[in-house]
């Protein structure tokens, strides 16, 4: 990261996320990227601990948030992103795909007539290669498929915030096995990350820790390319489609999916109440294929 920019994380370790602020020194604003809510499987509970965090790091930097980045409808956790608005403010933003994923799942869940899936529920919808600005630094939303039909990575003052495509080079890639998903279009996404400078910082979206390091989640394009057990230079397009369809056969359902999704479709809202004033998720029952293993990725 250059002089103009500081990026700061936060790691929840109930879902293996990392959330990030990125900030501009000149004018202190700021871009909240993937924030997390809280959400106790067991009650039904949301919380927010895990955003309120990442909210004091905002108010102690004195930040103005001008946009609450989304990388796409998370599956693994729920956003925080309409807490922190209505903490902070800042402009809800996510890929214009969006519409698709929305479509999918409001098939999938039956979702009330008033759920349009138009991407009305965000506040701005990314085309690639759209450039916007935090503060006085310039940014670049880039879309990068594969995982989804609607991921998006944000490239910011030398570095790159890559969503769920790439993980630490250790671990390799995110699955293309979700609806819309496809290997070879999440190849052609990464290599497209790759193509940047060597030197520019890639940030991923969660860890998943071997017993052998703690969790991280920054390292640089050179690194990537040179260690990225994937798609390391070397590794081509066909190698890397058969590898990754054949584990995508053994992964379990993300834990949190069936939650998830229904909150981040909505851009971080709960589905509405009921006449008893108690929000309901739905959970659509044997309509999702059951795998082997719980591996993530």
């Amino acid at each position: 990261m250059t002089a103009r920019t500081t990026t700061q994380g936060f790691f929840d370790p109930a879902t293996w996320t990392i959330s990030y602020v990125v900030w501009e020194h000149a004018t202190r604003h700021a871009a909240v990227i993937d924030p997390v809510l809280d959400y106790d499987f067991k009650s039904g509970h949301t919380g927010t601990a895990s955003a309120d965090e990442l909210l004091a790091y905002v108010r102690d930097q004195g930040l103005s948030v001008d946009w609450i980045l989304e990388t796409h409808a998370h599956a693994d956790h729920l956003s925080g992103a309409r807490h922190v608005q209505e903490q902070v403010g800042g402009k809800i933003a996510i890929g214009e795909n969006t519409r698709v994923v929305q479509s999918t799942f409001k098939k999938l869940f039956n979702l009330e007539l008033g759920f349009l899936p138009d991407g009305s529920q965000f506040d701005h919808l990314f085309k690639d290669g759209e450039v916007f600005r935090i503060g006085d630094v310039e940014a670049t939303a880039l879309l990068v498929p594969g995982h989804t039909p609607a991921d998006m990575a944000y490239l910011v003052d030398g570095a790159v915030f890559v969503g769920d495509t790439l993980f630490m080079p250790d671990l390799g890639s995110a699955r293309a096995d979700f609806p819309g998903g496809d290997a070879r279009q999440l190849y052609g996404s990464m290599r497209r990350l790759l193509d940047l400078p060597p030197d520019t910082a890639v940030y991923v979206c969660h860890d998943y820790p071997p017993a052998s390091r703690q969790a991280r989640w920054q390292s640089t394009v050179a690194e990537q390319r040179a260690h990225n057990i994937h798609v390391r230079d070397g590794i081509g397009a066909d190698e890397f489609v058969a590898m990754r369809t054949a584990r995508d056969a053994t992964l379990d359902v993300p834990t949190l999916i069936l939650p998830s999704i229904q909150v981040n479709v909505r851009a971080g809202r709960l589905p509405p109440a009921d006449d008893n004033g108690v929000a309901y998720l739905r959970i659509p029952l044997n309509a999702l294929p059951v795998h082997r293993s719980p591996a993530r990725s």
